[in-house]
């Protein structure tokens, strides 16, 4: 994305229109009419499967049929100076990414960080139909959004959601977005794996996030990650690189914590997230040594309870700390966390995932703590909603 002036958005507009006339020209399948008048209609090339492709092929071309119609691409001009009315001083920003339609009310799933600061938005579709889109919704904390467009539900063809818990690592999945602006576009490889953490847009990190090797770059944000059954388990979002390109490492938010955050955004237009109040972290061999655990050990040391907080209202403790031979910073004694409402809990992504996709503020949660690595308790938990940002 860069930076253009108010003369900029005018030849961007421009531009658009321009590259919109070349489709046209190269790329017509069929047309539609109103009134008097023929439209020529403007369609992605379809997949035609061949009998004599590899099963394989064949795979990837039946998923790329069946979910295409469910992508658009998404162009934004974004305000980057803020909010408020719209200024001569007021940089603009010009940027891509991707969606896919969830229902045949006309919303659109894509990234919080797509859609920023919008002043305008433009979805186009898989038949070549352009509408305006407004911004239901965004959730920072799950780098989610949620836009809508005027556009007849005959005409829309939601995705399926699948579910993300039933993920494997090795499973074969594909990438449908616009990168570099290339719409449309394929991609495929493999879960790489599971249960990552990412930054959100927020305070708070994503958790139980897909790592693939599905080629994702800038462009394909928002775009769905798709199994071999055409189940959306993913919303493609980061890449690590450090050249902005893709290197093989993408992350893609899990379509459960979609199926919590959609709907919220539809009816509230916004999400509320549950909070337990704690600060902490896995244990490591250095906890192992100076606590006396099991090699095997896993769960959530509590370093701190938030004085006031609800896991310090329910009984947690914070950490006692002591420093071993080695110069480093170990707890002599501890609170570890073991079970949420008897759901294993091996580290602190697993902890963040399970209550950002099951439990809303207000809940009470049964947590199975460990103290001290002899004795175990059951604390239950109300859980408070989070705090706002900071």
């Amino acid at each position: 994305m860069k930076s253009i002036g108010k003369k900029s958005v005018v030849l961007f507009t421009v531009l658009m229109i321009a590259v919109f006339a070349f489709f046209i020209g190269t790329a017509v399948t069929s047309s539609t009419a109103q009134g008097d008048v023929t439209w020529p209609v403007v369609t992605p090339q379809p997949v035609l499967l061949d009998s004599s492709a590899l099963a394989s092929e064949q795979a990837y071309a039946q998923v790329y049929n069946n979910v295409g119609p469910s992508v658009v691409s998404i162009n934004v001009i974004a305000r980057s100076s803020g909010s408020g009315a719209l200024s001569n001083q007021d940089n603009l920003i010009a940027g891509t990414g991707t969606g896919f339609v969830i229902d045949t009310d006309g919303h659109i799933v894509t990234n919080n960080h797509v859609v920023e600061g919008a002043i305008s938005v433009e979805v186009n579709f898989f038949d070549g139909s352009i509408y305006r889109g407004e911004v239901v919704g965004v959730d920072p904390d799950s780098d989610l959004a949620v836009v809508q467009v005027d556009r007849p539900s005959n005409e829309l063809h939601p995705v399926t959601l699948g579910d993300s818990d039933n993920l494997f690592i090795g499973e074969e999945v594909v990438a449908i977005g616009s990168p570099f602006n290339q719409p449309w576009t394929l991609t495929t490889g493999v879960i790489s794996a599971l249960d990552r953490t990412i930054d959100s847009l927020g305070q708070f990190q994503i958790g139980s996030v897909i790592q693939t090797d599905a080629a994702i770059n800038p462009g394909n944000s928002g775009g769905p990650l798709v199994n071999m059954n055409g189940e959306v388990v993913g919303v493609n979002s980061q890449i690590l690189s450090q050249s902005r390109s893709n290197s093989g490492i993408g992350f893609a938010i899990p379509s459960n914590l979609v199926k919590r955050v959609a709907p919220a955004l539809i009816s509230a237009g916004k999400v509320n997230y549950s909070y337990l109040g704690i600060s902490g972290g896995n244990i490591n061999l250095a906890t192992i040594e100076a606590m006396n655990l099991p090699n095997n050990a896993r769960g959530v040391i509590v370093s701190s309870a938030e004085p006031g907080g609800p896991a310090s209202r329910g009984g947690l403790r914070d950490a006692t700390i002591t420093t071993n031979a080695n110069g480093e910073q170990v707890p002599a004694s501890a609170d570890i966390i073991t079970q949420i409402n008897g759901e294993p809990v091996t580290s602190m992504e697993s902890l963040i995932s399970y209550l950002a996709s099951n439990t809303k503020p207000g809940d009470t949660v049964n947590l199975t703590v460990v103290r001290n690595g002899t004795q175990e308790l059951t604390l239950p938990v109300t859980l408070a909603p989070r705090p706002a940002a900071s």
